[in-house]
C-alpha cells in the first residue's frame, strides 16, 4: 500500500487494523500480509493501481511554513509550494523556523526507508549559534548527546566559520527525532540563531531557490533505492 502511494507506512497499518483493506474480496487485518501481482487489493472500496508512477519533489523550504499536509491552526504548509494535482506528503519534518531541503513524495515505502534510522541516510544541517563553540562541545556532538528520549547516535560536527560572536557548524545526523538538532545544541549550551538543512543523502539544494522545488531525476531516485536495498541485505544477514 505504501509502495503504491495509497498512504504512508504508518497510515497503511492503521487502515489494515481498522479492517478497511481487502485482498481478493476478503478483509485482511494482519500487518505484513504478503500479496502477489495477481492479487486484487482494495482500500476503502477502491482498487489499488499497482502500476502507479511515483513522483518525488525536492523543495527548498522557507521559514514560516509547517511540514504537514494540513494544519489545524491554519498556518501555511509546505503543500502550498508544490503541485496540488499529486497526492504527495513530506518525508520527515522540518520545524516552522527551519528552512532548507525537504523531500515530498507519494512513495510510502521509500519515505519509510529514508526516515528510519537503521538505513543510515545522512542529513546535513548548517547551524548558526550564538557565541564560540569549543572543541569539547564538538566532541560531545560527535560522541552522542543524552537527550530526554535517549542517547543520540554519533554525529559528524565541524566548525565552518566564526564571526562577530557567532559560530556556523556543519552537523550531520542520520536520525530524525523531533527537533533533534535544536535539542542537541541546547544540550551543549548553545542557542540556535538559524538552522538550515543543506543535504539529504546525496541530494543538495544546488539550483533550487528558497520556496521553489524540482523533480528528482530517475537516477537520483534509483541511487536512494539501491543504497537502502543494499543495506537491507546486510541487516538481514546479521539477524
Amino acid at each position: 500500500m505504501a509502495t503504491a502511494g495509497v498512504a504512508s507506512r504508518r497510515k497503511s497499518e492503521e487502515l489494515i487494523l481498522e479492517g478497511k483493506v481487502k485482498v481478493n474480496g476478503i478483509v485482511v487485518r494482519e500487518l505484513g500480509f504478503k500479496v502477489s501481482e495477481k492479487d486484487i487489493v482494495e482500500v476503502e472500496g477502491k482498487v489499488i493501481n499497482k502500476d502507479i508512477k511515483h513522483v518525488y519533489y525536492l523543495l527548498n523550504k522557507p521559514i514560516g511554513y509547517v511540514t504537514t499536509v494540513k494544519d489545524p491552526q491554519g498556518r501555511k504548509t509546505v503543500m502550498e509550494l508544490v503541485p496540488k494535482d499529486k497526492r504527495v506528503f513530506p518525508v520527515g519534518r522540518l520545524d516552522i523556523m527551519t528552512d532548507g531541503l525537504l523531500l515530498l513524495t507519494d512513495d510510502g515505502q521509500l519515505a519509510y526507508q529514508l526516515t528510519h534510522p537503521k538505513y543510515l541516510v545522512e542529513k546535513e544541517y548548517h547551524v548558526k549559534v550564538k557565541g564560540k563553540v569549543g572543541l569539547d562541545q564538538i566532541e560531545k556532538l560527535q560522541n552522542g548527546i543524552m537527550l530526554e528520549d535517549g542517547l543520540t547516535a554519533p554525529a559528524k560536527a565541524v566548525i565552518l566559520k566564526e564571526d562577530k560572536g557567532e559560530t556556523l557548524i556543519s552537523l550531520t545526523i542520520h536520525e530524525g527525532r523531533n527537533r533533534q538538532v535544536r535539542r542537541m545544541m541546547d544540550a551543549i549550551g548553545k542557542k540556535v540563531l538559524k538552522l538550515t538543512r543543506v543535504r539529504y543523502g546525496h541530494l543538495t539544494l544546488a539550483g533550487v531557490p528558497v520556496g521553489k522545488y524540482r523533480l528528482l531525476t530517475k537516477k537520483e531516485v534509483e541511487k536512494f533505492k539501491n543504497s537502502v536495498t543494499h543495506l537491507s541485505k546486510i541487516l538481514d544477514k546479521k539477524q
